[in-house]
């Protein structure tokens, strides 16, 4: 198998890729990647006539800004995201045990571990994409500023992104391939959980 070049997604430098934030929203859900010495990157994700939008973002880099954060004060930045909207699920990347715990500690949310395939994931994001079964909005500039970086590795040791500039691309990842490729999954896990602690 040859190796993968250039971008991961070279139709995401189109301008109509991106659109306005929509109004009339059905549903809500958080997609996170978690990190603490790496740059976190939570996407709020809104549902309308069946198309998921990327309506805003919460992105914080330890090594920009000069600081790393607890998992208090990374859930106090989703909770300013949620902002009090009725939250379906907060998907999240499977190897951040504490932040998970947090999340359930503080009990308002349904938390699901993502589905963590990366080559899969990538696929059934781009078919995401394509398809406008996914939106990205134009205010989420860390969003966009991933995609125009975000590259094959290219080096022929592996057929995988390099990884940089790949938190918001994780988190949009996990939340296509756990909520839209994986509902029949994550509607019996998110169930299964509620009972568990009904």
């Amino acid at each position: 198998m040859g190796s993968v070049f250039g971008a991961v997604y070279p139709f995401m430098d189109n301008e109509r890729m991106y659109c306005d934030i929509p109004s009339d929203i059905e549903s809500w859900a958080v997609s996170c990647d978690y990190g603490t010495v790496n740059p976190a990157s939570f996407g709020l994700w809104g549902r309308k006539n069946g198309v998921w939008y990327r309506v805003d973002e919460y992105y914080f880099n330890s090594r920009t800004q000069g600081f790393q954060k607890t998992d208090e004060e990374h859930y106090d930045g989703l909770e300013k995201l949620i902002d009090g909207r009725k939250i379906e699920c907060v998907i999240v990347d499977p190897s951040a045990a504490s932040f998970i715990e947090v999340i359930r500690r503080h009990g308002k949310y349904t938390v699901v571990s993502a589905e963590n395939n990366v080559i899969n994931g990538i696929r059934q994001t781009s078919q995401a994409l394509k398809d406008g079964k996914i939106r990205i909005c134009k205010n989420c500039r860390a969003t966009r500023r991933e995609f125009s970086l975000y590259r094959w590795d290219g080096s022929g040791r592996s057929d995988a992104p390099v990884k940089e500039n790949d938190h918001a691309m994780d988190d949009i990842r996990y939340f296509v391939a756990t909520k839209i490729y994986g509902c029949d999954g994550f509607f019996a896990v998110a169930t299964k959980r509620q009972e568990e602690t009904a």
